[in-house]
C-alpha cells in the first residue's frame, strides 16, 4: 500500500522547520557562545558547569516523561494536555524549593566554592518557566505544525544572547551565562502563550495522569538514567580535578552537544509522531523505519565526521588557542554522541511501538557498561601530563566511547524486530554513507597540509572539499535521500 501523500507531505513540512529551528537556534546560539568564551574565564565556565548538572536533573523531573506519552497517544484530548501542565509546573515549584534549600550542599560537593550557591538559586528558576511551555510545545509538535516553535526559539535566543553579551561586557562573569539562560526560558514560554488559543482547563486528572504512566514511566526512568550518564562527568571532573578541567570539558560538552542533540530533537520531533500514524501497520512502519535510518546516516555521519577532522580549526578560528585543551574532549564527545545518535533513533521505534519496558532495558544495558567504563576509568581521571591538564579526563571518555558502542549494538538488535526489519538491513541503510564519509573526510585532512597558517582559510578549504566530494558520491550512487531531499527544496514547498 503506498504511504498517504498528505502524510508524506506533512513529514517533509515538519522536518523542513525543524531542521530551521535546529539550525537557526544553533547559529543564534554559537554565536552567543563564541562571544562568552572569549570574554568569560575557564572557572566561569566551571561554576556554570557545576550548576548544570543539577538542572539537568530538575528539568527531567519537571517534565517526567508524560510529554512522550502525550505525543505517543493517538489523539489526546484537552483535559490530557491540561492535566500534564498543572504537574509540570507543580512538580517544577516542589524541586526547586528542594534545590534551594540543598545549594550549599550541591557547593560543599564542588571543593567548597561558596560562589556557586546564589548562582544555583537563580539558575534553577528557569526549569519552573520552562514547565509552563512544556505541553505548549508537545501540542504544536503533535500537529506536526512546529513553525512557531521555531520562531519562539530563535526569537528567545536573540534577546537571551544580547543580555548575556551585555552583562559579560560589563564584568558579570559566570551570572552571565545564568541570567541568559533565565531570559530565553521565559521569552520562548511568552511567545508560545501569545501566538496560541489554547489554553487548559481549570482542573487536573489523576486517573488521566496514571493512565499516561505506562509510557511516562518508562520514558522518564530512561530519561533519568541517560541525563545521569550524561551530567556525570561533570559531576565526577569537578570534584576529582577542579574547576578549571571542569570548564576545558564543559566547552567542548557544549559545542559537541549542539550538533548532537540538534540531529537527536529534529529526528524525534519529525518522526516519532510519523511512527505513531503508522505504528498499527507493519508494512508501513517497516518501510518508514528504513528511510528514517538512511536519511539519519546521510546527516549524521558527515556531520560528526567533518566536525572532528574541522575540530582544531574551529577552535582557533573561533577561541584563539584559548580552549586548546577542549578540542580532544570535543572529538570524543562527538565520537561517543554517533552512538549516541543511533541509540536515539533505535527508542524511537521501541517507544512509538509502546514498549516503554524495553526501553528501560536498554538504558539499563547502557548504564550498566558506562558503570563498568567509569570504575575503570575513574582512578586516572585526575591525572595530568606536562603540557596536558585533561590527560585523564581523555582516558574518562575514551571509556565511554567503548560503552556507548555497546549499548548501540545491544538497541539495535532489539529495535530491528519491532521495525519489522533484520538488524543487518540497519546496517545496510548506514554503509553508503559511511563509505561517502571516509572518503570526505580523507580530502578534508589532505587539506591540513596545504593550507597551514590560517584557521578560516583551512577551515573554508576543508569545507568546501568535504561536502563536494559526500554530495557528488551520494549523486554518483544515485542517492534516493538525497534526490528527495533536494526535490523537495527546489520545489520550495509549503
Amino acid at each position: 500500500m503506498p504511504e498517504e501523500p498528505s502524510l508524506k507531505l506533512r513529514t517533509a513540512r515538519t522536518l523542513k522547520w525543524n531542521l530551521i529551528d535546529r539550525l537557526g537556534s544553533q547559529v543564534l546560539y554559537g554565536i552567543t557562545g563564541i562571544v562568552l568564551a572569549r570574554l568569560l574565564s575557564q572557572e566561569d565556565f566551571g561554576l556554570v558547569g557545576a550548576v548544570l548538572v543539577f538542572q539537568a536533573f530538575a528539568a527531567l523531573f519537571v517534565d517526567s516523561g508524560f510529554s512522550a506519552a502525550l505525543i505517543q497517544r493517538k489523539s489526546p484530548t484537552r483535559e490530557d494536555y491540561s492535566t500534564v501542565l498543572w504537574f509540570n509546573i507543580g512538580i517544577s515549584v516542589v524541586i526547586y524549593v528542594a534545590l534551594w534549600f540543598l545549594a550549599p550542599l550541591i557547593a560543599s560537593w564542588f571543593q567548597g566554592d561558596e560562589r556557586i550557591i546564589p548562582l544555583a538559586r537563580v539558575m534553577f528558576l528557569s526549569f519552573i518557566i520552562t514547565a509552563t511551555s512544556i505541553v505548549q510545545t508537545n501540542r504544536l509538535m503533535k500537529q506536526m505544525d512546529v513553525r512557531m516553535i521555531a520562531a519562539s526559539n530563535c526569537a528567545a535566543l536573540t534577546v537571551g544572547a544580547v543580555v548575556g553579551i551585555y552583562m559579560a561586557l560589563n564584568g558579570y562573569g559566570a551570572w552571565s551565562i545564568v541570567w541568559q539562560t533565565i531570559i530565553v526560558a521565559a521569552v520562548k514560554s511568552a511567545i508560545l502563550w501569545m501566538s496560541t488559543t489554547w489554553r487548559p482547563l481549570w482542573s487536573f486528572s489523576w486517573s488521566i495522569l496514571k493512565g499516561f504512566f505506562a509510557v511516562g514511566s518508562g520514558v522518564m526512568f530512561t530519561s533519568f538514567l541517560n541525563t545521569l550518564f550524561q551530567n556525570i562527568y561533570a559531576f565526577f571532573i569537578g570534584n576529582r580535578v577542579g574547576l578549571v578541567p571542569l570548564g576545558y570539558y564543559s566547552q567542548s560538552d557544549k559545542w559537541s552537544k549542539m550538533g548532537i542533540m540538534s540531529i537527536v530533537q529534529t529526528l524525534t520531533s519529525t518522526f516519532l509522531p510519523v511512527l505513531s500514524h503508522v505504528q498499527d501497520s507493519p508494512e508501513r512502519y517497516a518501510r518508514v523505519a528504513a528511510k528514517t535510518n538512511r536519511f539519519t546516516s546521510y546527516i549524521a555521519f558527515p556531520a560528526m565526521g567533518f566536525l572532528i577532522v574541522a575540530a582544531t580549526p574551529i577552535f582557533h578560528a573561533l577561541f584563539g588557542t584559548k580552549w586548546d585543551a577542549s578540542i580532544i574532549l570535543f572529538q570524543l564527545l562527538l565520537l561517543r554522541g554517533l552512538f549516541f545518535i543511533f541509540t536515539a533513533l533505535y527508542n524511537n521505534y521501541i517507544l512509538a511501538k509502546g514498549k516503554a519496558r524495553l526501553i528501560v532495558y536498554m538504558e539499563v544495558l547502557r548504564d550498566s557498561v558506562a558503570i563498568a567504563a567509569i570504575i575503570v576509568t575513574l582512578p586516572y581521571i585526575a591525572m595530568t601530563r606536562p603540557g596536558d591538564i585533561v590527560w585523564g579526563v581523555k582516558i574518562l571518555l575514551w571509556g565511554q566511547v567503548i560503552a556507548s558502542a555497546i549499548t548501540w549494538i545491544g538497541t539495535l538488535l532489539c529495535a530491528a524486530p519491532l521495525a519489522n526489519r533484520r538488524w543487518w538491513k540497519f546496517l545496510n541503510d548506514c554503509l553508503p554513507y559511511i563509505g561517502a564519509t571516509a572518503l570526505a573526510m580523507g580530502g578534508m585532512i589532505a587539506m591540513a597540509f596545504v593550507v597551514r597558517h590560517n584557521p578560516w582559510s583551512l577551515l573554508l578549504a576543508q569545507a568546501i572539499v568535504g561536502l563536494t566530494i559526500y554530495l557528488g558520491l551520494n549523486q554518483l550512487a544515485g542517492s534516493a535521500i538525497q534526490r528527495d531531499a533536494f526535490n523537495f527544496i527546489l520545489r520550495r514547498q509549503k
